[in-house]
């Protein structure tokens, strides 16, 4: 079998088209292509593609000039059988051959029920008239902290004033933040980009676990640090710096295990910033060695507070799971200000496959649950939530404020703004797009000033729609909207399910 033709390869699940009567043998694709899926065959001087290299990531078809490239599914199937579908041949195929773990990128590819597309919103009509948002003030500013129990004022000279002392609070235009994805996952330029637009449209990014470049020091007033438990890049510095500390206690994507940064990732940048050798693994272990109960938590988010002098909140973010509303109530109790939940849809640059499809829940169940708990336990506003994990629109971030999130936090979504494709290959440093590579020839693919202007597009359009839906639904604050379930049904979803969610069925 010729290298070119080698489409029936049992893992080539793709496809790569080329009509040769428009091509122009130009080797753009070839340049273009990091896995060496096209290649010039010097021999007959055609550019030809090894099938089974290609990622499915598009880049070749996007910039082919004369558009003689096609990316298709490979039609090619295996034998059907009930209970070994093609994904599980495969699997087993790979590891016969490599005796390893499977490894994999972004969000839990399943199919597994979305939630939110069995959620609709409710509309005011006659006697609640809806509020129109091009002529109607709306407010979207979004407090994330902890609250007073009571507000007290006083008069000093003639005038009220504030007497209750009120705790740090992050102060959102928009209740949208960028997720934790740490740098030499995410290379500098998209840090870049989501530092200048959290800046510019007045919400936050998180650094995730990899530290702080000193590049990026002067975007601190919207920046959360991560302190996980590998402690890369933390340092008196990089807590001062920072708007609010989170601390990582797990994530969607693999709960109950630690992260992993390819050594091949770790360039001198990523090493002086993550204060590790170049070259070398980053490895976090699964659980913080300080931290075996909810007391041992509680003095890490004091010995933060302490750090920072109180003026900063401290968040505590964790990966949902069946328990996660009793551990959030300990969250809560324990002094945190913000209980950050990701579901089971969170995205990674890289992790074992069967624990990001198989290991943890749904962020609208697990949100749901929270939410209640902390409700019936008089304590919800000690705590802001915010929810992570597959949003990809912004009708999911209405509704899961409605499930009782504070804000919401996207990475996927911010990717697939910049160019990301889904190709699940972040884990080898090799993105076509640029984001989740250091390689430099890769990375310069990914314009900051581009970036920056496609993510703050994002965020303003979201934002148009969000007051869209609290115009329709007659609601003029964002603060409306929190935990009111009142404003969902439920379509297509058990007793069971609707419960958990406190929603009730369409026609109710």
């Amino acid at each position: 079998m010729a290298l070119g033709d080698r489409w029936s390869n049992p893992f080539c699940n793709f496809i790569v088209d080329r009509d040769q009567d428009r091509c122009i043998q130009c080797q753009v694709c070839v340049n273009q292509c990091p896995y060496e899926a096209n290649f010039y065959r010097a021999l007959d001087d055609t550019v030809v593609s090894d099938h089974a290299l290609c990622t499915g990531c598009h880049r070749c078809k996007a910039l082919c000039p004369t558009s003689c490239i096609t990316i298709r599914l490979n039609p090619s199937e295996f034998r059907p059988h009930a209970v070994w579908t093609e994904r599980d041949i495969k699997n087993a195929y790979l590891q016969a051959e490599t005796g390893s773990i499977i490894l994999t990128g972004i969000g839990c590819d399943r199919d597994y029920p979305i939630y939110f597309d069995h959620i609709l919103l409710d509309a005011c009509q006659v006697t609640n008239p809806s509020i129109d948002p091009l002529r109607e003030p709306m407010e979207l500013r979004t407090y994330l902290g902890r609250k007073p129990e009571a507000v007290e004022f006083e008069f000093r000279d003639g005038k009220p004033r504030l007497k209750t002392q009120l705790y740090p609070q992050l102060t959102l235009e928009v209740p949208v933040m960028f997720s934790a994805m740490s740098y030499g996952a995410v290379n500098l330029n998209f840090c870049e980009g989501l530092s200048r637009v959290a800046t510019e449209a007045g919400t936050y990014w998180n650094t995730g676990e990899g530290g702080l470049h000193p590049d990026l020091y002067q975007y601190g007033k919207h920046t959360i640090v991560q302190v996980a438990s590998g402690r890369f890049g933390v340092n008196k510095d990089y807590l001062d710096v920072a708007a609010a500390i989170e601390i990582k206690i797990g994530q969607g994507a693999k709960p109950g295990i630690g992260g992993h940064l390819p050594g091949e990732k770790v360039t001198a940048e990523v090493s002086r910033t993550r204060m590790i050798p170049v070259g070398s693994d980053a490895l976090s272990p699964a659980p913080q060695h300080d931290i075996y109960s909810i007391e041992d938590l509680r003095l890490l988010i004091y010995a933060l507070k302490e750090a920072t002098e109180y003026t900063k909140p401290v968040s505590v973010k964790i990966a949902a799971v069946h328990n996660s509303a009793a551990i959030a109530s300990g969250i809560v109790r324990a002094g945190a200000d913000i209980v950050a939940i990701d579901g089971l849809r969170g995205a990674t640059g890289a992790a074992p496959a069967m624990i990001r499809d198989h290991v943890g829940i749904p962020i609208e169940l697990a949100l749901a649950s929270v939410d209640q708990r902390l409700r019936d336990e008089g304590i919800r506003h000690q705590a802001s939530i915010v929810a992570a994990g597959g949003f990809r629109n912004s009708a999911d971030v209405v509704k899961a404020i409605a499930l009782g999130a504070d804000a919401v936090y996207i990475g996927t979504a911010a990717m697939v703004a910049v160019g990301c494709t889904l190709c699940q290959k972040c884990y080898t440093g090799k993105c076509p797009w640029g984001i989740t590579t250091n390689e430099p020839s890769l990375a310069k693919r990914l314009n900051p000033d581009i970036a920056a202007e496609r993510l703050y597009n994002l965020l303003r359009g979201w934002a148009l729609e969000i007051k869209d839906f609290m115009g329709a639904m007659g609601i003029n604050a964002i603060e409306s909207l929190r935990g009111n379930r009142e404003r969902l049904r439920g379509l297509h979803l058990t007793d069971r399910e609707l419960n958990i969610l406190g929603i009730k069925h369409a026609g109710e």
